[in-house]
Formats: structure tokens, C-alpha cells, sequence
């Protein structure tokens, strides 16, 4: 029994949020519980031997074969599978190309994605090109393995043409994956836009609650499932069981806590780009995710970032709570400085994670940073 399988309980009908609170999760057949089970267990009794699905739980679980059931029913996939986290799922994508690959990556980025690439990566002979991918003359080069995006990007929130990458690569021979975490499949499902692979921090906003860390592939490639399959079983960076029971309740709120992170993020959007104070902001039009430049220098960013109190300062986004940081020296503080200039990450670039509570509350939060930032 391999864990990237089809979903038996799905109606093709059902919309996205249907397919969050049902796909993949039928009562369980024992007892008839509505939310599936923790199977907390490393192995299973097998009634004869080698002829038993379930054998050993780095490689099946139930509770894991739910979630990637369910999470390849919201992005439209034949396969699913879930790993310890999301640059767990990245290293098997990668570690999936051949000897000496070259890949087209974005050039805004995660940290730990430009981390992964270019300082472990790189020492076993896989070239990495960064470009923009939001350039509507990009060039994919003959003899390219992979085109890897993020659209959205993080953190400057740039969105590239899915579809028109995918044929310019496809055109060559290369594979396109998308890594889907900022949109969510509630906005954006790439895999209908003719992406080969979605990948998710599932810590992010599939998850919704900052109490996991998890990732995900997503696919309708056989031979890719196959291969990322293996892997998942012969490296062994899987979830246990109760990650992925989060993960799962979490899911049952996405379409619903999506909706509220982005009627509060694109008010507080149209607050900032009024404000004399604010150079510049990043928004792409929809999701929970809000980027702005502060006038001033690097000081009055990080006192506008101390100051305030419903945002919390922090790494990671997604989570009902609104978070705030500084990238250049928290999340994509691996990136040389001179790769930040470059692409426009300023080192004063604010990165707002909007969550669910009261909107008028969050922008008196802000209204106090702002005044904190101006007291040098």
C-alpha cells in the first residue's frame, strides 16, 4: 500500500471548503468517530507475513494517510505526502533530481530555502540560478531540471505567471514546483495552472494554530510519487501521527480563517499606503501576508517591531495570532547582504503575518509602533 494514494471519499463536486472539513476523513470504520483517530503507534500486527498494508509507521499511517488524503483533494492531486516539516519536503524534491542538476529558483525566496540551496545543495554538484521569475521575458535555459517558485514570494509578496512558466519549462524538459504556502490552495492551486509539484509548510495556514511543524508534496506525477515516495520511507523525515492530527483540525477552519486574514490584511494595506510614514508596500492583492517599508533607518524598523503588543515578534506566519518581524535579520538572515540589496529586501523591509483577531485592535497596535518608531 503506498501512502501517495487516491482518495476514495471525494466527491469531484464538493468546493474547497467541503474538501477541508470531509475529504479524505470518513468516520472511522471501527467506532464510527467523526475526526479520525491518533493511531499512536510505531507498528502493526500483521496476520501472515509481508502480506499486510500496514507494517511500520515511518512508512504508513493511518492518521498520515488521512492528511495527505486530504491535502491532495484541496490542491486537485492524484498523490500526497506529508514530512516532519516544510524543508523536509523541499530536501526530498531536491534530493529527487540527478547528479549535477540545474535548477531555476526565484530570487526572493525563503532563508531556508536560499540556505538549503546554496550551502548544502550546491556541495553535491546541483547548480542553482536565482532570477526574477516575475519577469515576463525570463528565459528557462535548455538542459534546466527544475524551475523552483514561490508565488507569493517571501518576503516582498511578488506573484509570477504560473501558467506561462510551466510552458516555457515544460518547452525544455523542466519540471515546475510551486511552493504554495503563502496562497493556500483557498487562492491558488497550481497544479491547474500547470505546475508538475505544490509543496506547504503545513506549519503555516494549512495548520492555522502555531502548534505544529509539518510539510507537504503535492502531486499528480506517478513516477514523481513514486520517487518522492521512496525517499520519504528510505530518509524517514515523517510526521508523527498527532502533528498530523493538527494539522488536520486545522484544516477544517482554512477556507473560513483564510477569509477573515485577508479582509483584515488587504484594511490594513489601503491604512498604510496612507500613511506619510510608509516608503513602500508589498501586498499582492489577496491572503494574510503584508510587507512594508518604514522611512528611516534599520533603528526605527526594529523599534516599530518591539512595540507592538497583539503582533507578536516572531518567526513563522500563518497562525490565527498576528506575528511581526524584521527579515533581514530573522527569517532571511542567511541571505548575504548583498543578495538582500540586490533583489530589494530592504534591511527596514516589516513583514506582517495578519491574524484573526478584531480589526480595529490591530491597527491601534500598529498606531503605537508607529509612534514608538519616531521617537529616536
Amino acid at each position: 500500500m503506498s501512502e501517495a494514494n487516491k482518495t476514495p471519499h471525494l466527491d469531484p463536486a464538493w468546493g474547497i471548503g467541503t474538501r477541508a472539513i470531509h475529504a479524505g476523513q470518513p468516520p472511522e470504520s471501527v467506532t464510527g468517530a467523526v475526526m479520525t483517530p491518533v493511531f499512536q503507534t510505531s507498528t502493526y500486527a500483521q496476520p501472515h507475513p509481508g502480506a499486510w498494508p500496514w507494517e511500520y509507521s515511518r512508512t504508513h499511517n493511518p492518521t498520515r494517510t488521512a492528511l495527505q488524503e486530504a491535502l491532495a483533494a484541496l490542491e486537485g492531486a492524484k498523490h500526497g505526502l506529508c514530512f516532519s516539516s516544510g524543508l523536509a519536503a523541499i530536501d526530498t524534491i531536491i534530493r529527487a533530481l540527478p547528479p549535477g542538476a540545474s535548477v531555476v529558483c526565484g530570487d526572493d525566496v525563503y532563508g531556508g530555502t536560499y540556505r538549503l540551496f546554496t550551502r548544502e545543495w550546491s556541495r553535491f554538484g546541483l547548480n542553482f540560478t536565482f532570477v526574477d521569475t516575475t519577469n515576463p521575458e525570463l528565459v528557462i535555459p535548455e538542459g534546466t531540471a527544475l524551475v523552483w517558485l514561490e508565488s507569493p514570494t517571501n518576503p516582498l509578496l511578488k506573484t509570477s505567471d504560473i501558467r506561462a512558466i510551466a510552458e516555457k519549462a515544460h518547452a525544455v524538459g523542466a519540471k515546475v514546483v510551486v511552493d504554495n504556502t503563502f496562497a493556500t490552495p483557498v487562492f491558488q492551486r497550481p497544479l491547474e495552472l500547470g505546475a508538475d509539484v505544490v509543496m506547504h509548510s503545513t506549519t503555516k495556514y494549512l495548520n492555522g494554530h502555531s502548534d505544529v511543524i509539518g510539510g507537504c508534496i503535492l502531486t499528480s506525477d506517478d513516477a514523481l510519487a513514486a520517487r518522492y515516495a521512496f525517499l520519504q520511507n528510505a530518509v524517514g523525515a515523517v510526521p508523527g501521527p498527532w502533528d498530523c492530527f493538527l494539522v488536520m483540525r486545522g484544516l477544517k477552519t482554512l477556507h473560513v480563517r483564510m477569509e477573515r486574514h485577508q479582509a483584515s490584511a488587504q484594511a490594513i494595506v489601503a491604512w498604510l499606503q496612507g500613511r506619510p510614514d510608509v516608503a513602500r508596500v508589498h501586498y499582492p492583492g489577496f491572503g494574510g501576508m503584508v510587507s512594508f517599508v518604514l522611512k528611516g533607518d534599520l533603528d526605527a524598523a526594529t523599534r516599530f517591531v518591539k512595540a507592538t503588543h497583539l503582533f507578536t515578534l516572531a518567526e513563522s506566519l500563518g497562525g490565527v495570532e498576528s506575528l511581526i518581524e524584521l527579515p533581514a535579520i530573522m527569517t532571511h538572515a542567511s541571505i548575504p547582504a548583498e543578495v538582500r540589496a540586490a533583489i530589494g529586501l530592504d534591511d527596514g523591509l516589516i513583514r506582517l503575518s495578519v491574524g484573526i483577531e478584531d480589526l480595529a485592535d490591530l491597527r491601534r497596535d500598529l498606531e503605537g509602533a508607529f509612534a514608538a518608531a519616531a521617537q529616536a
